[in-house]
């Protein structure tokens, strides 16, 4: 038998030496270094705003004035306190003679500027807002009579009619009456009158009791029926009107 040359010895060598490699059992198993979930954000929680405080126009002024604009219109300047967490206001005005209602959304100073007409009593408040925050507060009702040329007595505010509600349903009591009530004020301090229309078209047709002293009146109904109702305030003077509110009398 010939001596193997050197190559092939080298050769077998190698070969031996991978068996004896892949002969020593499994790999192991290097883990895996996945990155960690990350942590949720914690959440945001926006405190709420608080109720704005109210400065001017002052409350159940008569004579108020600002910028003349124009014969029969006013700029008026409506002022508040700075309420806490708040990051805008909406300033709501209403006309208290025909009830239109203005509206100045989104403010972010605690004062602005709105040109109104002469001689008319409005109402306003104020709502504030927080950014991040579906919670809103609204502050008390002020209401003001704009001054107007030549005025020396001025109307009763339109009186705020409480009970029945808009939209309610009475109970009719045995003796088939139902309690109206409603507030009233005088911007001059006179005392007032008051009518009251009860039907069932539109509030307006059918004057049912007058020279009313109180702030409550006990009328007759029937069951099951829808009604309209307003006040007619009075100081001897001048007058004014509620708005109209429906109800439904209950079976």
């Amino acid at each position: 038998m010939k001596p193997l040359r050197p190559s092939t010895t080298y050769i077998l060598l190698f070969f031996f030496g991978l068996l004896s490699c892949s002969s020593g059992g499994d790999d192991p198993v290097i883990p895996s270094q996945s990155t960690p979930a990350p942590k949720p954000e914690p959440e945001v929680v926006v405190p709420p705003p608080s109720k704005a405080s109210l400065s001017f126009p002052e409350n159940n002024k008569t004579c108020e004035t600002g910028t003349e604009v124009s014969e029969t219109q006013m700029s008026v300047v409506f002022k508040w306190n700075a309420a806490t967490n708040a990051t805008a206001y909406d300033l709501r005005i209403v006309d208290l003679n025909n009830q239109s209602v203005n509206l100045q959304n989104n403010i972010t100073a605690t004062e602005k500027s709105v040109t109104l007409t002469k001689g008319n009593p409005y109402s306003w408040q104020i709502t504030s807002k927080a950014t991040g925050s579906s919670v809103t507060e609204t502050s008390e009702l002020w209401k003001f009579y704009l001054a107007g040329d030549g005025v020396s007595n001025h109307a009763p505010f339109p009186a705020s009619l409480i009970s029945p509600a808009s939209g309610s349903t009475v109970a009719v009591s045995a003796s088939g009456t139902i309690t109206l009530s409603w507030e009233a004020q005088d911007p001059d301090g006179d005392a007032l009158v008051y009518s009251v229309y009860l039907d069932t078209v539109n509030g307006t047709q059918e004057e049912v009791a007058t020279d009313i002293d109180t702030l409550s009146f006990e009328v007759s109904v029937e069951k099951d029926q829808v009604y309209y109702w307003r006040v007619k305030s009075f100081d001897g003077e001048n007058s004014s009107f509620s708005q109209v509110y429906g109800f439904r009398t209950g079976s």
